[in-house]
């Protein structure tokens, strides 16, 4: 018989390196979850991407027990990433901070693909260029759509 979901816990906490205190700690704490346990078993299989954002859903069961599953960095993350900026730009409209290449975009797209609600790549990539534009990153070339 299947475990009672109670609820859902969404975080982003950086590859190897839970640790209990603020934010994941309150968090789960609230519910009841082992703490420390959680942090054993997410700095295990986040051992090889270190110091990246990952967000991260846990299932909280009735009995305080959880499961959680990993999701790939977002796609703001890896847009910094790929232009080696702090951050996007205060005002994007107005003050751009960077560029990225359509073939950028589609690596980001591709890896993101599990994660976003597209069915094509195509698709997968205005989204990404959205949100590079709404950062106040251009996306330079022609698009390959």
């Amino acid at each position: 018989m299947a475990k009672e979901i109670t609820g859902f816990v969404k975080l982003q906490v950086k590859g190897g390196q839970a640790n209990p205190a603020p934010p994941i700690g309150p968090a789960l704490g609230s519910k009841g979850l082992n703490i420390m346990d959680f942090c054993k078993q997410f700095n295990a299989r986040t051992q090889d991407r270190m110091g990246k954002v990952l967000p991260v859903v846990i299932s909280v069961y009735s009995d305080k027990s959880f499961d959680f599953i990993i999701k790939t960095p977002p796609v703001a993350t890896q847009l910094l990433e790929a232009t080696k900026l702090q951050k996007g730009s205060a005002e994007p409209n107005r003050k751009k901070v960077g560029s990225v290449s359509w073939d950028v975009v589609k690596t980001i797209a591709q890896d993101k693909m599990p994660d976003l609600n597209c069915f094509t790549v195509e698709s997968a990539m205005k989204l990404v260029a959205g949100t590079a534009r709404s950062m106040g990153i251009t996306v330079t070339g022609d698009a390959p759509f």
